[in-house]
């Protein structure tokens, strides 16, 4: 159940991971060659320091930033994001991830390494295949 399912039964995808110092232009193309809609920043020791997501993309560099390859991620990522340990439940991420409106919320280790990127809709696309009710199906 959703209620006590640890989210790393989601199989979330591998995180697409930048230094602080990617540019804008190297960063919003990680996002489209990777079809993904956030990246995750980590410092040198590989542990997580911020996310970039698309929204950040529309409301703080479109129209604002002239030159993208001049501004480095780490000045409009969202610093210190929520993050999660594989074994919390998947209950608890959606409930965190309503209620701050996240629509991706990093898997960490112990160390605070990123593990993963589960999206809610992912998470929502797994509890429609996985736990909904078998439908009978009629002939005719």
């Amino acid at each position: 159940s959703i209620m006590t399912d640890p989210i790393s039964v989601l199989d979330p995808p591998p995180p697409v991971c930048v230094s602080p110092e990617t540019s804008l232009a190297e960063a919003i193309s990680r996002l489209k060659v990777n079809n993904v809609g956030a990246l995750l920043i980590t410092g040198a020791d590989g542990k997580l320091i911020g996310i970039f997501t698309e929204r950040d993309v529309l409301y703080k560099v479109a129209g604002q930033v002239r030159d993208l390859s001049a501004i480095p991620v780490s000045q409009v990522m969202t610093p210190n994001p929520t993050a999660l340990k594989a074994t919390v439940p998947i209950a608890h991420a959606l409930h965190l991830m309503s209620l701050h409106g996240f629509r991706h919320i990093p898997i960490v280790d112990d160390d605070g390494r990123p593990q993963g990127l589960p999206s809610f809709r992912g998470m929502v696309k797994f509890i429609g295949t996985n736990l909904a009710p078998a439908t009978a199906h009629h002939a005719g």
